[in-house]
């Protein structure tokens, strides 16, 4: 088939265009960014790839054109669909309809987490020779690639947000896992929920999705999950959560401040040891749900532990981009206060009194908005001084966030004056972490090499 992909550039919406390619459909393509490195992924894949959105860059021949959920009406790509009556889909459904049937699915939702835990989820059922396919929002530095086709088993990245200009659903309904790890839940996406009630309803979809023989996989310490739990829970279900934890089956408990040495537990047995890299309370809790989905998919415990060992991280997943001057530079997908704490607290257990700066580009809809701005402040709190970017309106004054941090800030429209302030900042010793879902103009390397 010919298969046509707008606003094929973003994480997921490349996924699907490679997924379709493995499956032996003509794919081509456009959005309104194409740029590497998701670009030069597709083009290796031998799909051709057009700039903007005019309707003549639609081929002729196309059967079907796959619709991304960042476009809208009035664009003239969509509009040129929509006249013409060529056969459209939106990315998850196509997914869920022609890729996902079939297969045992194994879902990982979350307002945070979702990339990292799918990652070591695919990870560890790599290890146990088991070939996964997966289609993750971001690109794990295990594998190199967000997407490929695999064979029994596949594990997608569930987001909870809307499918297309014409399926206000979230996008996860589409999926039908037969394996759901349900990893917390906050309000976010302000554009497209009215409150936390609403997320709270799309979850409940999601649960109506899953199999009575299938399973729910559980963060025990979120209040929010357990009231989805409560609107009805059909399938098998179980909690994971930190030792002591009486009521979570699946537990690990931190043997160093920063999280890089843990043991796991499943009920009162110890499952052994992980030495990592990786840091943070959040992420021995991804972990611990990882194990726990990858034993429902039959690994042994033990042996999905000891995979974790070898995790190399995802891209932009407090990614570690190197040094310049002593400087130590990290890129962070930053989205939501919670994460940006979460990420700050693990950093600041790992590097002791060592300073931190902080350049956060606050671009999703609903920082920018102001939805959470009462949670800003506290989660900048580990960081040593605060630069925030934007070259959009924001809803709200950053003077009123740096004035309830001890450390202050500094607000700059220009990314080159952000970096000449980082630059004069910085010394040797110090740790920046740059934090935005956006490409924040390329800064993080910028900074590191100077430009």
């Amino acid at each position: 088939m010919n298969i046509h992909i707008l606003g094929i550039c973003g994480t997921f919406m490349g996924g699907i265009a490679a997924l379709a390619r493995a499956d032996g459909h003509t794919v081509s393509g456009q959005d309104q960014n194409v740029y590497p490195p998701m670009s030069t992924q597709l083009e290796e894949l031998g799909i051709t790839l057009a700039e903007g959105y005019s309707a003549r860059d639609i081929p002729k021949q196309t059967e079907l054109v796959i619709v991304g959920n960042a476009l809208s009406r009035g664009n003239p790509a969509v509009e040129h669909v929509l006249n013409s009556g060529i056969n459209y889909v939106s990315g998850p459904r196509w997914l869920g309809e022609n890729y996902l049937a079939g297969k045992r699915v194994l879902a990982v939702a979350g307002t945070h987490g979702k990339t990292t835990t799918s990652s070591m989820l695919a990870w560890i059922l790599e290890k146990a020779g088991l070939k996964p396919g997966f289609l993750i929002g971001g690109i794990p530095s295990n594998f190199g690639i967000s997407a490929r086709a695999g064979k029994k088993l596949f594990v997608v990245e569930a987001d909870e947000y809307d499918t297309a200009f014409f399926d206000k659903r979230a996008k996860f309904v589409h999926y039908r896992p037969s394996v759901a790890i349900l990893n917390n839940l906050e309000y976010d996406h302000a554009d497209i929920y009215p409150d936390l009630a609403a997320i709270e309803t799309q979850f409940h979809h999601l649960m109506r999705t899953i199999p009575g023989n299938g399973c729910v996989i559980a963060n025990q310490h979120d209040a929010n999950l357990k009231r989805v739990l409560e609107r009805g829970c059909w399938s098998q279900s179980c909690m994971f959560g930190l030792d002591g934890d009486s009521d979570a089956q699946w537990r690990v408990k931190m043997l160093d401040p920063a999280g890089r040495k843990l043991e796991f537990f499943h009920q009162d047995t110890s499952l052994g040891e992980l030495k990592w890299p990786v840091t943070g309370r959040h992420n021995a809790l991804n972990a611990t749900a990882a194990v726990a989905a990858a034993a429902v998919a039959g690994v042994e415990p033990e042996a999905a532990v000891a995979a974790l060992a070898d995790f190399k991280g995802v891209k932009r997943r407090m990614e570690y981009l190197g040094q310049t001057g002593g400087v130590h530079v990290y890129d962070d997908f930053a989205h939501h206060p919670t994460a940006i704490r979460l990420t700050l607290e693990g950093l600041r257990r790992s590097v002791g009194g060592a300073r931190i700066l902080v350049a956060l580009q606050p671009a999703s809809n609903t920082m920018r908005a102001g939805h959470q701005l009462d949670q800003l402040a506290p989660a900048l709190a580990p960081a040593d001084f605060v630069f925030l970017h934007s070259t959009e309106p924001l809803e709200w004054d950053p003077s009123t966030v740096f004035a309830k941090l001890q450390s202050g800030g500094r607000f700059r429209h220009q990314i080159d004056n952000l970096l000449a302030d980082l630059r004069a900042e910085a010394r040797a010793g110090d740790y920046v972490v740059f934090m935005s879902n956006r490409g924040f103009g390329n800064a993080p390397h910028r900074f590191l090499e100077g430009t």
